[in-house]
């Protein structure tokens, strides 16, 4: 059944209309957000990216306030939200992360279950939006997002969070791949490099989707009618 489910709206968002403005594509009665990464190991002074990676998170963590007002506009217009959730046990982790941690000389943890690092960041989910956990950069590996996204018939994600150049971009690249118009207002992502995240802006503005900023998303749901609030939910754990 789930095969059938997912060849269904492989074949509707394949043989869909293409959505021409960012006004279509960021209607309210197909896009979500998601908001990836937003925790303490990734944003706050004395996470594993200050501490560990040795990099200053002081962009991460200024993001909070636009992150926080994204989230409550989607929750007003009806968007549903989504949340992705690190955890880099090393158990968990692909070979090829973990082998890079090997060659850097990490023992560290990012992200551990039940740390403080592993705590969100300024922003929290509601008991209703699912949280999904992931054991790697690409927010769709293993995590069920693909399903969520299905159920729910979205046909764009809108992208908050953090880092812009590696979960957010790996992310948003399987997002593009598997049909879903992608939308990042570039005032609701951070990194911790500041050309990187350039970078992949400037990716996405070529080739993978849309480059914004909050008040132009805010905007555009305010002038659509709200979408009712879904309650499905199977979660585990410029221009």
């Amino acid at each position: 059944m789930e095969k059938e489910l997912q060849a269904d709206v492989y074949r509707d968002l394949a043989d869909a209309q293409p959505l021409l403005s960012l006004s279509a594509r960021v209607d309210v009665a197909h896009t979500a957000l998601l908001v990836v990464d937003m925790q303490n190991d990734f944003c706050a002074p004395g996470g594993y990216v200050e501490r560990v990676v040795g990099k200053d998170v002081s962009a991460c963590s200024a993001i909070v306030p636009r992150v926080r007002a994204l989230i409550d506009a989607a929750r007003e217009y009806g968007v549903p939200v989504l949340w992705l959730r690190a955890c880099y046990r090393p158990e968990l982790l692909p070979v090829s992360m973990r082998t890079k941690l090997i060659e850097q000389g990490i023992v560290d943890i990012c992200c551990d279950r039940g740390s403080w690092g592993y705590d969100w960041h300024g922003v929290q989910p509601l008991a209703s939006e699912p949280v999904l956990e992931k054991h790697s950069h690409d927010g769709f590996t293993g995590t069920g997002l693909e399903r969520e996204l299905l159920v729910r018939g979205i046909r764009t994600l809108v992208f908050a969070g953090v880092q812009t150049n590696i979960c957010i971009e790996a992310t948003l690249r399987h997002a593009h791949a598997l049909g879903f118009y992608c939308v990042v207002p570039a005032d609701c992502v951070a990194s911790h490099t500041a050309p990187a995240h350039e970078a992949t802006l400037n990716n996405v503005r070529f080739l993978l989707g849309d480059v914004t900023r909050l008040d132009n998303v805010a905007d555009q749901w305010r002038g659509a009618p709200a979408a009712p609030l879904s309650t499905t939910a199977i979660s585990n754990g410029e221009s």
